[in-house]
Protein backbone atom coordinates (compact mmCIF):
# COMPACT_ATOMS: atom_id res chain seq x y z
CA UNK A 1 0.00 0.00 0.00
CA UNK A 2 1.77 3.16 -1.21
CA UNK A 3 1.11 6.70 0.00
CA UNK A 4 0.33 7.88 -3.53
CA UNK A 5 -2.28 5.15 -4.07
CA UNK A 6 -3.84 5.91 -0.68
CA UNK A 7 -4.09 9.62 -1.54
CA UNK A 8 -5.68 8.90 -4.93
CA UNK A 9 -8.23 6.54 -3.41
CA UNK A 10 -9.11 9.05 -0.67
CA UNK A 11 -9.80 11.65 -3.36
CA UNK A 12 -11.85 9.10 -5.31
CA UNK A 13 -13.79 8.35 -2.13
CA UNK A 14 -14.47 12.06 -1.58
CA UNK A 15 -15.64 12.34 -5.18
CA UNK A 16 -18.09 9.46 -4.73
CA UNK A 17 -19.17 10.97 -1.43
CA UNK A 18 -20.09 14.38 -2.85
CA UNK A 19 -22.00 12.75 -5.74
CA UNK A 20 -23.94 10.66 -3.21
CA UNK A 21 -24.62 13.80 -1.19
CA UNK A 22 -26.05 15.64 -4.19
CA UNK A 23 -28.48 12.76 -4.72
CA UNK A 24 -29.22 12.02 -1.06
CA UNK A 25 -29.85 15.65 0.00
CA UNK A 26 -33.11 16.00 -1.91
CA UNK A 27 -34.11 12.42 -1.14
CA UNK A 28 -33.71 12.81 2.62
CA UNK A 29 -35.69 16.08 2.70
CA UNK A 30 -38.53 14.63 0.63
CA UNK A 31 -38.71 11.64 2.94
CA UNK A 32 -38.36 13.83 6.02
CA UNK A 33 -40.97 16.46 5.09
CA UNK A 34 -43.60 14.32 3.35
CA UNK A 35 -42.76 10.80 4.55
CA UNK A 36 -42.72 9.92 0.85
CA UNK A 37 -40.62 7.01 -0.45
CA UNK A 38 -39.41 8.05 -3.89
CA UNK A 39 -37.56 5.20 -5.56
CA UNK A 40 -37.62 7.19 -8.81
CA UNK A 41 -35.17 9.79 -7.49
CA UNK A 42 -32.34 8.00 -9.29
CA UNK A 43 -33.90 8.63 -12.69
CA UNK A 44 -33.38 12.38 -12.14
CA UNK A 45 -29.66 11.68 -11.87
CA UNK A 46 -29.82 9.70 -15.12
CA UNK A 47 -31.89 12.36 -16.87
CA UNK A 48 -29.44 15.06 -15.86
CA UNK A 49 -26.64 13.15 -17.60
CA UNK A 50 -28.69 12.45 -20.75
CA UNK A 51 -29.95 16.02 -21.00
CA UNK A 52 -26.39 17.36 -20.68
CA UNK A 53 -25.25 15.09 -23.53
CA UNK A 54 -28.18 16.21 -25.68
CA UNK A 55 -27.73 19.93 -25.06
CA UNK A 56 -23.96 19.71 -25.54
CA UNK A 57 -24.51 18.12 -28.95
CA UNK A 58 -26.82 21.03 -29.81
CA UNK A 59 -24.76 23.92 -28.40
CA UNK A 60 -21.18 22.61 -28.27
CA UNK A 61 -20.85 24.57 -25.01
CA UNK A 62 -20.53 22.73 -21.69
CA UNK A 63 -21.62 25.62 -19.46
CA UNK A 64 -24.74 26.27 -21.54
CA UNK A 65 -25.49 22.55 -21.65
CA UNK A 66 -25.21 22.44 -17.84
CA UNK A 67 -27.68 25.31 -17.36
CA UNK A 68 -30.17 23.90 -19.88
CA UNK A 69 -29.88 20.40 -18.41
CA UNK A 70 -30.59 21.67 -14.87
CA UNK A 71 -33.57 23.71 -16.04
CA UNK A 72 -34.95 20.76 -18.00
CA UNK A 73 -34.36 18.35 -15.11
CA UNK A 74 -36.25 20.72 -12.83
CA UNK A 75 -39.15 20.97 -15.31
CA UNK A 76 -39.35 17.20 -15.78
CA UNK A 77 -39.16 16.63 -12.03
CA UNK A 78 -42.00 19.06 -11.34
CA UNK A 79 -44.01 17.43 -14.14
CA UNK A 80 -43.59 14.04 -12.44
CA UNK A 81 -44.54 15.58 -9.11
CA UNK A 82 -47.71 17.10 -10.60
CA UNK A 83 -48.72 14.08 -12.70
CA UNK A 84 -47.81 11.22 -10.37
CA UNK A 85 -46.30 11.90 -6.99
CA UNK A 86 -48.81 14.32 -5.49
CA UNK A 87 -51.50 11.67 -5.91
CA UNK A 88 -49.49 9.33 -3.67
CA UNK A 89 -48.80 11.52 -0.64
CA UNK A 90 -51.70 10.13 1.37
CA UNK A 91 -51.11 6.52 0.32
CA UNK A 92 -49.10 4.02 2.31
CA UNK A 93 -45.43 3.30 1.62
CA UNK A 94 -46.13 0.13 -0.35
CA UNK A 95 -48.25 2.07 -2.86
CA UNK A 96 -45.51 4.70 -3.14
CA UNK A 97 -42.84 2.07 -3.73
CA UNK A 98 -44.88 0.30 -6.43
CA UNK A 99 -45.82 3.55 -8.20
CA UNK A 100 -42.30 5.00 -8.19
CA UNK A 101 -40.91 1.66 -9.36
CA UNK A 102 -43.29 1.99 -12.31
CA UNK A 103 -41.89 5.47 -12.98
CA UNK A 104 -38.37 4.00 -13.06
CA UNK A 105 -39.38 1.40 -15.64
CA UNK A 106 -41.24 3.99 -17.73
CA UNK A 107 -38.41 6.54 -17.74
CA UNK A 108 -35.73 3.92 -18.45
CA UNK A 109 -37.69 2.71 -21.46
CA UNK A 110 -38.29 6.31 -22.54
CA UNK A 111 -34.55 6.99 -22.42
CA UNK A 112 -33.89 3.92 -24.59
CA UNK A 113 -36.52 5.10 -27.06
CA UNK A 114 -35.11 8.64 -27.31
CA UNK A 115 -31.36 8.04 -27.09
CA UNK A 116 -30.95 4.32 -27.68
CA UNK A 117 -29.52 1.64 -25.41
CA UNK A 118 -25.86 2.22 -26.35
CA UNK A 119 -23.74 4.11 -23.76
CA UNK A 120 -23.11 7.80 -24.49
CA UNK A 121 -20.40 10.14 -23.25
CA UNK A 122 -19.99 13.83 -22.50
CA UNK A 123 -16.62 15.51 -23.25
CA UNK A 124 -14.78 17.17 -20.39
CA UNK A 125 -14.48 20.95 -20.92
CA UNK A 126 -11.12 21.53 -22.57
CA UNK A 127 -9.95 23.99 -19.93
CA UNK A 128 -10.55 21.35 -17.23
CA UNK A 129 -9.36 18.30 -19.12
CA UNK A 130 -5.80 18.11 -17.78
CA UNK A 131 -4.23 16.79 -14.59
CA UNK A 132 -2.59 18.39 -11.57
CA UNK A 133 0.53 17.19 -9.76
CA UNK A 134 -0.36 16.08 -6.23
CA UNK A 135 3.17 14.93 -5.47
CA UNK A 136 6.21 14.06 -7.57
CA UNK A 137 5.17 11.40 -10.06
CA UNK A 138 1.48 11.52 -9.08
CA UNK A 139 -1.09 13.17 -11.35
CA UNK A 140 -4.80 13.52 -10.65
CA UNK A 141 -7.49 14.59 -13.16
CA UNK A 142 -8.64 18.19 -12.79
CA UNK A 143 -12.26 17.28 -13.51
CA UNK A 144 -12.43 14.93 -10.52
CA UNK A 145 -11.17 17.75 -8.30
CA UNK A 146 -13.83 20.02 -9.83
CA UNK A 147 -16.50 17.47 -8.86
CA UNK A 148 -15.25 17.46 -5.26
CA UNK A 149 -15.09 21.26 -5.03
CA UNK A 150 -18.50 21.70 -6.68
CA UNK A 151 -20.06 19.22 -4.26
CA UNK A 152 -18.52 20.97 -1.26
CA UNK A 153 -19.73 24.34 -2.58
CA UNK A 154 -23.28 23.01 -2.98
CA UNK A 155 -23.12 21.56 0.55
CA UNK A 156 -22.10 24.98 1.92
CA UNK A 157 -24.90 26.67 -0.03
CA UNK A 158 -27.45 24.17 1.25
CA UNK A 159 -26.25 24.74 4.81
CA UNK A 160 -26.79 28.48 4.46
CA UNK A 161 -30.22 28.05 2.82
CA UNK A 162 -31.50 25.52 5.34
CA UNK A 163 -30.05 27.30 8.38
CA UNK A 164 -30.57 31.00 7.66
CA UNK A 165 -33.57 31.41 5.34
CA UNK A 166 -37.32 31.29 5.97
CA UNK A 167 -37.80 28.44 3.51
CA UNK A 168 -35.00 26.56 5.23
CA UNK A 169 -36.66 27.11 8.59
CA UNK A 170 -39.92 25.68 7.23
CA UNK A 171 -38.09 22.71 5.71
CA UNK A 172 -36.41 21.95 9.03
CA UNK A 173 -39.72 22.30 10.84
CA UNK A 174 -41.46 20.12 8.26
CA UNK A 175 -38.80 17.43 8.62
CA UNK A 176 -39.36 17.49 12.39
CA UNK A 177 -43.17 17.61 12.51
CA UNK A 178 -44.94 18.12 9.18
CA UNK A 179 -48.53 17.86 10.56
CA UNK A 180 -47.84 20.63 13.10
CA UNK A 181 -46.34 22.89 10.41
CA UNK A 182 -49.42 22.31 8.26
CA UNK A 183 -51.71 23.05 11.22
CA UNK A 184 -49.95 26.42 11.67
CA UNK A 185 -51.12 27.47 8.21
CA UNK A 186 -48.12 26.56 6.08
CA UNK A 187 -48.99 25.06 2.70
CA UNK A 188 -47.06 21.84 3.22
CA UNK A 189 -47.74 20.68 -0.34
CA UNK A 190 -46.18 23.82 -1.79
CA UNK A 191 -43.25 23.41 0.58
CA UNK A 192 -42.82 19.86 -0.62
CA UNK A 193 -42.92 21.00 -4.25
CA UNK A 194 -40.09 23.44 -3.54
CA UNK A 195 -38.06 20.75 -1.79
CA UNK A 196 -38.79 18.23 -4.53
CA UNK A 197 -37.81 20.65 -7.30
CA UNK A 198 -34.56 21.59 -5.58
CA UNK A 199 -33.76 17.93 -4.93
CA UNK A 200 -34.43 17.18 -8.60
CA UNK A 201 -31.93 19.84 -9.66
CA UNK A 202 -29.30 18.49 -7.28
CA UNK A 203 -29.70 14.96 -8.62
CA UNK A 204 -29.57 16.28 -12.19
CA UNK A 205 -26.44 18.27 -11.34
CA UNK A 206 -24.81 15.09 -10.02
CA UNK A 207 -25.65 13.36 -13.31
CA UNK A 208 -24.10 16.18 -15.35
CA UNK A 209 -20.91 16.16 -13.28
CA UNK A 210 -20.30 12.40 -13.63
CA UNK A 211 -21.28 12.21 -17.31
CA UNK A 212 -17.73 13.07 -18.52
CA UNK A 213 -16.16 10.23 -16.48
CA UNK A 214 -18.85 7.52 -16.56
CA UNK A 215 -20.92 5.95 -19.31
CA UNK A 216 -24.32 7.59 -19.74
CA UNK A 217 -26.71 4.67 -20.13
CA UNK A 218 -30.23 3.55 -19.20
CA UNK A 219 -30.56 2.44 -15.60
CA UNK A 220 -27.42 4.27 -14.43
CA UNK A 221 -29.34 5.79 -11.54
CA UNK A 222 -30.62 2.51 -10.10
CA UNK A 223 -27.44 1.30 -8.39
CA UNK A 224 -26.46 4.70 -6.99
CA UNK A 225 -29.98 5.13 -5.57
CA UNK A 226 -29.32 2.15 -3.28
CA UNK A 227 -26.21 3.89 -1.95
CA UNK A 228 -28.20 7.11 -1.50
CA UNK A 229 -30.73 5.29 0.68
CA UNK A 230 -27.88 3.84 2.74
CA UNK A 231 -26.58 7.40 3.17
CA UNK A 232 -29.85 8.79 4.52
CA UNK A 233 -30.32 5.82 6.84
CA UNK A 234 -26.83 6.32 8.29
CA UNK A 235 -27.03 10.11 8.37
CA UNK A 236 -30.60 10.38 9.67
CA UNK A 237 -33.80 11.05 7.77
CA UNK A 238 -34.49 14.72 7.12
CA UNK A 239 -30.97 15.90 8.03
CA UNK A 240 -28.76 17.71 5.51
CA UNK A 241 -25.79 17.50 7.88
CA UNK A 242 -26.40 13.78 8.27
CA UNK A 243 -26.66 13.31 4.50
CA UNK A 244 -23.37 15.15 3.96
CA UNK A 245 -21.37 13.30 6.60
CA UNK A 246 -23.02 9.98 5.77
CA UNK A 247 -22.25 10.42 2.06
CA UNK A 248 -18.57 11.18 2.69
CA UNK A 249 -18.34 8.24 5.08
CA UNK A 250 -19.92 5.85 2.58
CA UNK A 251 -17.79 7.15 -0.27
CA UNK A 252 -14.55 6.68 1.65
CA UNK A 253 -15.46 3.30 3.16
CA UNK A 254 -16.63 1.88 -0.16
CA UNK A 255 -13.66 3.17 -2.18
CA UNK A 256 -10.95 2.35 0.33
CA UNK A 257 -12.52 -1.02 1.12
CA UNK A 258 -12.56 -2.08 -2.52
CA UNK A 259 -8.99 -0.87 -3.01
CA UNK A 260 -7.25 -2.22 0.08
CA UNK A 261 -9.35 -5.06 1.50
CA UNK A 262 -7.21 -7.75 -0.14
CA UNK A 263 -3.96 -6.18 1.12
CA UNK A 264 -5.31 -5.91 4.67
CA UNK A 265 -6.62 -9.47 4.71
CA UNK A 266 -3.21 -10.77 3.69
CA UNK A 267 -2.07 -9.89 7.21
CA UNK A 268 -4.43 -12.55 8.58
CA UNK A 269 -4.96 -14.93 5.64
CA UNK A 270 -2.88 -16.59 2.96
CA UNK A 271 -2.77 -14.68 -0.38
CA UNK A 272 -5.20 -17.04 -2.14
CA UNK A 273 -7.85 -16.76 0.59
CA UNK A 274 -7.36 -13.00 0.80
CA UNK A 275 -8.00 -12.63 -2.94
CA UNK A 276 -11.19 -14.68 -2.56
CA UNK A 277 -12.58 -13.11 0.61
CA UNK A 278 -11.44 -9.52 0.02
CA UNK A 279 -13.76 -8.50 -2.84
CA UNK A 280 -16.77 -10.15 -1.18
CA UNK A 281 -16.07 -8.38 2.11
CA UNK A 282 -15.47 -5.05 0.37
CA UNK A 283 -18.90 -5.17 -1.28
CA UNK A 284 -20.49 -5.72 2.16
CA UNK A 285 -18.64 -3.02 4.11
CA UNK A 286 -21.16 -0.20 3.69
CA UNK A 287 -24.03 -2.46 4.74
CA UNK A 288 -22.08 -3.68 7.76
CA UNK A 289 -21.43 -0.03 8.60
CA UNK A 290 -25.16 0.72 8.26
CA UNK A 291 -26.01 -2.19 10.57
CA UNK A 292 -23.48 -0.95 13.13
CA UNK A 293 -24.81 2.61 13.03
CA UNK A 294 -28.42 1.45 13.36
CA UNK A 295 -27.44 -0.75 16.31
CA UNK A 296 -25.75 2.17 18.08
CA UNK A 297 -28.10 4.97 16.90
CA UNK A 298 -31.37 3.63 15.42
CA UNK A 299 -32.40 7.09 14.13
CA UNK A 300 -29.07 7.66 12.36
CA UNK A 301 -26.05 9.76 13.25
CA UNK A 302 -27.72 13.19 12.94
CA UNK A 303 -31.52 12.75 12.64
CA UNK A 304 -33.82 15.75 12.34
CA UNK A 305 -34.87 16.96 15.78
CA UNK A 306 -38.03 15.29 16.97
CA UNK A 307 -37.35 12.02 15.14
Amino acid sequence: MSLSLLLVQILNGLQLGVILFLIAAGLTLVFGVMDFVNLAHGVQYMLGAYLAVMFYSLTDNFALALVLALASALALGLLLEFAVFRHLYDRDHLDQVIATLGVILFVNQGVKFLWGAAPLSLPIPEILSGSVVLMPGLLYPVWRLVIILAGLAVAALLFVLVTYTRVGMLVRAGATNAPMVSALGVNIRRLFMIVFGFGTMLAGFAGVMVAPILSVEPGMGDSILILAFVVIVIGGIGSIRGAFLGALLIGLVDTLGRSFSVDLLRVFLDPSSARTVGPALASMLIYLLMALVLFMRPAGLFPAKGR
